[in-house]
Parts: structure tokens; sequence; C-alpha cells
């Protein structure tokens, strides 16, 4: 008698037919970040710099799911700290003051992995859901961390860890959430969606 495999539930479980696979995907989604981390624009009243890596974290915690995505981004934190340069601007350890949204970044893909798992990627309204609540995930792990960092009060850490970034946020997220139904849609034409 034949197993049937489950049904693919993200995007990545259509390339993920192996270990090997997987642990490619997994690395791969950990240098997307990392690639994403050096588009960066220094703020001047701000520790904590304007990057693509919010984009990424989100379309790589859709796409690859819960348990890859915090495996990838895992990986991203951990080879961060201990000195791959590929955090903003090139930079590497756990010591600066925007480090809270890159641990952020392992709750956020969890979140949007598991969202995305049930559903929540196929749509743009549903796409765009998941990634709102995925951004305030990082938002609500790094400006913590952003407070104690810098030894400020919550409306200082608020005003400098979320309220200069909700714009870009905002179109990044609209982005991602274009991005990943059309994905979808792709794999519809191909006809390997239901396959």
């Amino acid at each position: 008698m034949a197993l049937a495999s489950p049904a693919p539930r993200v995007l990545a479980d259509y390339a993920a037919r192996t270990a090997l696979a997987q642990i490619v995907l997994v690395f791969c989604g950990a240098a997307f970040v990392g690639i994403a981390a050096q588009i960066a624009i220094p703020l001047p009243f701000t520790p904590v710099p304007l990057t693509l890596q919010t984009f990424a974290v989100l379309l790589a915690g859709a796409a690859l799911g819960s348990l890859r995505g915090v495996a990838s981004m895992g990986l991203y934190a951990l080879m961060g700290v201990v000195g791959v340069p590929w955090f903003a601007e090139g930079s590497s350890g756990f010591s600066s003051a925007s480090f809270g949204y890159i641990l952020g970044f392992i709750l956020a893909a969890f979140i949007v992995g598991r969202l995305a798992e049930g559903g929540g990627s196929t749509t743009p309204t549903r796409s765009a859901a998941l990634m709102v609540i995925g951004n305030l995930a990082i938002y609500a792990v790094g400006v913590t961390w952003l407070k104690f960092a810098i030894d400020s009060s919550w409306a200082t850490a608020l005003s400098l860890g979320v309220v200069p970034f909700l714009i870009g946020d905002a179109i990044k997220i609209a982005l991602a959430a274009g991005l990943l139904p059309l994905s979808w849609k792709g794999l519809e034409k191909l006809n390997l969606r239901n396959n």
C-alpha cells in the first residue's frame, strides 16, 4: 500500500522533497535576509537602520513555513553572532541596540510560517494580514531590546524603533503580500500546485 504524501502547505513544500533540499532552503532563507540587510540606510536620529530585512524575513517565513523559517532565521542570527558580517551594514555580534529585531525575526518567521501553513499566503489580503502580525512580533522583540540597550523609556524606544519605519514597513508588507499569491498562481499555471 502506497502512502500519500501530505499536500504542500507553503511554497517551499514544492521544492523540499529531500533532506538536502530542506537544508538548502534553510540556508537560502538565511542568505536572503543577509543580503537584504546590506541594503541599509542609517538614520541619524535612531540606532536602528532602515533595511530590507523585514521584507526578506516575512517573505522567507511565509514561503518556508514555521519550522524551516525558524531554522533559517535562527541560522541567520547564530552566524551573525559568531562573526559572519551579514547583519545591517556588514555588522555582526549581539551588542548592537538593534539586535532585538534580529531575535524578533525568529519569532516572526514562526508566526508567519504557521499562518501560511494554514493557507494564509494564497491571497493578497490574507498575506498582508499575516505579514502585519509578523511585523508586530518583530517590533515587540526589537523595541524591548532597544529600550534596555539604550536605557530609555517605552515612549522613546517606540519613537526610535517603530515610528520611523511604519511607512517603509507598510510598503514592504504590500510588496511581499503581492508576491506570495503571484507565486501560488504561477504554480497553478505550471500545473504544479495540486501535485
